[in-house]
């Protein structure tokens, strides 16, 4: 989230509660929705557990207000239908929880990057080495093969450190600049 589709966490979530950040950070469960990531959890567990204290909250709202903050960031298709156009294979990386799906049918993300790599589905977040071994063991490419990008410095750097190229996602024009330095991309 917030390298090709918009994540609602950090401005769509508080609004829903009316709190700030700050506050929505201070009262949720710790682990909610890392436990949902990783399927640990399911949907209804997390929604019943997402503030520490166990306060209700309308959770059918809560959902359309996450899914609803889901678009494509600006840029980034044109990004993508140029890399598809290379042949370039494209394949997600995303600690999210089953709400990927949303996400596609609200985005048809699909018709350029193959949903590959979704935690919920592996059963490992990054920045866990897990979770980038899953990734070069399904692809059957050794990590310097792979172009990984993400907008956390912890998960690039990570990536970094097991041998994979990583750009550290903070925008189109950068991206577009970083991946034709790379040769993906005609500038």
């Amino acid at each position: 989230m917030d390298t090709l589709v918009r994540d609602p966490f950090r401005n769509d979530m508080p609004r829903f509660f009316g709190m700030s950040l700050a506050e929505m950070m201070a009262a949720k469960h710790p682990r909610a929705w890392i436990e949902f990531e990783l399927s640990a959890w399911d949907e209804a567990r997390f929604l019943e557990n997402f503030f520490a204290d166990g306060r209700a909250f309308d959770h059918a709202g809560f959902r359309e207000c996450v899914f609803s903050g889901y678009e494509l960031l600006p840029g980034v298709e044109e990004i993508l239908t140029r890399l598809r156009a290379g042949s370039v294979e494209l394949h997600t990386a995303s600690n999210y929880p089953c709400w990927w799906r949303e996400i596609e049918a609200r985005t048809r993300l699909s018709r350029f990057v193959a949903w590959t790599f979704v935690s919920s589905e592996l059963g490992a977040r990054k920045p866990d080495a897990r979770f980038f071994e899953a990734m070069t063991e399904r692809l059957g490419a050794s990590p310097g093969e792979c172009v990984f990008v993400d907008d956390q410095p912890r998960n690039c750097d990570a990536a970094r450190a097991l041998g994979f190229d990583a750009v550290l996602f903070e925008g189109a024009p950068q991206l577009r600049d970083a991946l034709a330095k790379r040769g993906l991309l005609d500038q």
